[in-house]
């Protein structure tokens, strides 16, 4: 078996970094990742906007709110806004979702509970279900990490739509684009 060196005193340089580093804005924050020479990408603080343009439109009275997207594993992290009267078409989750309501309330059509500001909420793979909010609530806010694509299906259970990283980043692109904050935010969230 070949020696292995010592490494007790190998220093890294921390502010190194191999690939593309994602921007920083007023809207993202990191600082440089300890093994970044090894290619680790930077953690990510995204603080509360005060831009309304972050927000980006899915379905009338429907916006999400980019955290991060997470290219190695599929998943992503948003806040889904929703206000009085919006529904988020039904859909099913391939895998797993963690939800906490921020504000508001919402329910599923599909089912009997309601989720409030505090509650914690998982969705388990293959639930299918058709997102609500009341009209005599006036905003929803709710964090969702969101562990794959989402499915988006008719009444008969087939397949509309997929929506995943790629498209939801594309998505974003043409919004920003549109609204003047430039194609290149997202880039800002992807990890």
């Amino acid at each position: 078996m070949p020696e292995m060196p010592d490494l007790a005193n190998v220093e890294i340089d921390t502010n190194r970094m191999i690939g593309w580093v994602p921007p920083q804005s007023a809207h993202v924050h990191y600082d440089p990742p300890v093994m970044g020479h090894l290619g680790m990408k930077p953690e990510i603080v995204v603080p509360e906007p005060t831009d309304e343009r972050i927000w980006v439109e899915i379905e009338p009275n429907v916006w999400f709110r980019p955290l991060f997207f997470d290219m190695n594993t599929g998943g992503h992290g948003e806040v889904l806004r929703v206000r009085k009267g919006g529904v988020l078409s039904r859909h099913r989750h391939p895998a797993p979702v963690h939800g906490f309501v921020l504000k508001g309330r919402w329910h599923y059509l599909e089912h009997t509970w309601v989720a409030e500001t505090g509650s914690y909420v998982f969705e388990p793979p293959g639930e299918v279900h058709t997102l609500t909010v009341a009209d005599d609530c006036d905003e929803m806010q709710t964090f969702f990490a969101i562990l794959g694509p989402v499915l988006y299906i008719d009444d008969d259970g087939k397949v509309e739509h997929v929506e995943d990283n790629v498209g939801l980043i594309e998505h974003c692109k043409k919004a920003y684009k549109a609204n003047g904050l430039g194609e290149d935010f997202v880039d800002q969230f992807i990890r």
